[in-house]
C-alpha cells in the first residue's frame, strides 16, 4: 500500500461521512443531541451542587 492509497482512501471515508451530514437525512437529530446533553450536563451540574451545599452546611467556618 502507498502513501496514495493511504490518502485516497481517507479522502474517500471522509467524502462518505460528509454524504451523510447532507440534506434531510440527519433532520433536527443534532439540535436534539444537543438539548439533550445540555440536560445531562445541567443535571450532572446540579449533583455536584448539592454535594457542595451539603459539605457547606456541616462546616461551621466556611462562608455561606
Amino acid at each position: 500500500m502507498t502513501l496514495y492509497d493511504l490518502f485516497w482512501g481517507i479522502g474517500d471515508f471522509l467524502q462518505w461521512t460528509f454524504i451523510l451530514l447532507q440534506g434531510d437525512m440527519i433532520g433536527n437529530m443534532f439540535n436534539y443531541a444537543c438539548i439533550v446533553l445540555g440536560f445531562i450536563g445541567l443535571f450532572y451540574w446540579l449533583n455536584w451542587q448539592k454535594k457542595f451545599n451539603a459539605q457547606a452546611e456541616n462546616d461551621p467556618n466556611q462562608l455561606k
